[in-house]
């Protein structure tokens, strides 16, 4: 399906969500948010490693418009049942209160509140309804909501924020202190700095991002994302928080002794041997994490350059390490995403695959060549139903192009 067509079906339906609810948002402004595929380091934002990947053709679309009520009024197609969420600028519910727990609208609130927090004071009544077809868990769908409502919000209250990397903090902000999901930043600077057709590199030494063009020789791929169809509660119910205390607490650890703030710190083969040596026995958990985070490290250098010299089969098979890494070393995938990528693995084609974003549940993703998505589409409907047929109906394969992260359409409703 072309973007063309994804973005008119999409429009249409935000136009009949307006109607729907009651909001007008007749002649306000689209904007389209991107999900995301990370090829390097998953895990790696909050501990202090470098960054690559790419936005997906997996989108949520928001239409906006500035009302005369005073009060903020959003409707999302995806949770038709929470009804509109309305509130007035600045009388938000408290941060991780039970009351916001299980809507969506903990989002819009939390964005009123961290902006209101940093001196951003929300003023103008706006009309917002958004839909979605981002796989929950895996692809990004929160960040990217996230970011959509953030930017909307401040433009329909003609507020401009130029430092896109503050916005990235107050995106983060919302999900770490008002909802309570401890998220790292990857998944923002990947849909907020995302172009197409490109790699976005991130490198958290001196904050910078660069954008790395995959090498002219490549051959034909796809990114493909493999939706279990099971439903992750969130990163602040899931393995994630668990995985990211560990992290932290060995960080804090090993920092008196060996002079390190985050475990991405630890570089260097002797540095890793060192520590290894004094807390394997004591601490193998932690110790596994660290190694998950040294390997990948040592393979990002490789994975960068095979993208710029169009080697994707090296992309591929790095990928497939990661992955092999994150189930056994991290400890974070679940058995639904290994069915997967047990299946992918056979897929002749398949350059590599793994678990996507937090863990537990979601999504796994494959780089496959173009000329085998078909074989790998018939290989998941075949093969995953019968290990799960809890989620025959549930399940989906998408596959992805690389896309630009934030657009404004052209298009009015």
């Amino acid at each position: 399906m072309t973007h063309a067509h994804y973005n008119h079906g999409a429009i249409d339906e935000l136009g009949r969500l307006a109607a729907e609810s009651g909001l007008d948002v007749a002649g306000g402004t689209i904007r389209r948010s991107s999900s995301r595929f990370c090829l390097g380091v998953e895990h790696g934002d909050y501990n202090g490693t470098e960054l690559f990947g790419v936005g997906t053709d997996r989108f949520i679309w928001l239409a906006y418009k500035p009302n005369d009520t005073g009060l903020v009024r959003l409707f999302s197609g995806n949770f038709p049942g929470d009804g509109v969420i309305s509130f007035e600028p600045g009388t938000v519910p408290s941060p991780q209160s039970s009351e916001i727990a299980d809507t969506w609208g903990r989002f819009p609130y939390g964005v009123d509140h961290v902006l209101r927090r940093g001196g951003i004071a929300l003023s103008r009544g706006v009309d917002v309804v958004l839909r979605g077809n981002i796989p929950g868990g895996g692809m990004s769908r929160s960040a990217s909501l996230t970011l959509n409502l953030i930017l909307s919000l401040l433009d329909a209250n003609e507020i401009e924020i130029d430092d896109p990397l503050r916005v990235v903090d107050l995106a983060q902000a919302v999900e770490n202190d008002y909802i309570g999901s401890p998220c790292g930043q990857l998944d923002q600077i990947m849909i907020l700095f995302a172009k197409e057709d490109m790699g976005t590199h991130y490198d958290p030494r001196n904050h910078s991002v660069s954008y790395v063009p995959l090498g002219q020789d490549a051959l034909d791929f796809r990114l493909v994302g493999l939706d279990t169809g099971t439903v992750r509660p969130g990163l602040e119910k899931s393995t994630y928080r668990i995985r990211r205390a560990e992290c932290d607490e060995f960080a804090e650890m090993l920092g008196p002794e060996f002079g390190i703030s985050l475990l991405g710190d630890v570089r260097s083969q002797e540095f890793y041997d060192r520590i290894l040596e004094r807390y394997a026995e004591s601490h193998p958990g932690h110790c596994d994490r660290l190694t998950y985070i040294f390997n990948a490290q040592k393979r990002f250098s490789t994975m960068l350059e095979a993208w710029k010299t169009g080697d994707v089969e090296t992309v591929g098979q790095v990928f497939r390490e990661d992955g092999i890494g994150l189930r056994d070393d991290y400890k974070i995938s679940g058995p639904e995403l290994e069915t997967m990528c047990d299946i992918a693995r056979t897929v002749p084609g398949v350059l590599g695959e793994r678990m996507l974003g937090g863990g537990d549940k979601g999504a796994a993703g494959a780089l496959v060549l173009t000329d085998s998505v078909e074989a790998l589409e018939t290989a998941v409907r075949t093969g995953y139903p019968r290990s799960h047929p809890a989620y025959a109906d549930d399940f989906a394969v998408h596959v992805c192009r690389v896309v630009k992260g934030i657009t404004v359409l052209d298009r009015e409703l």
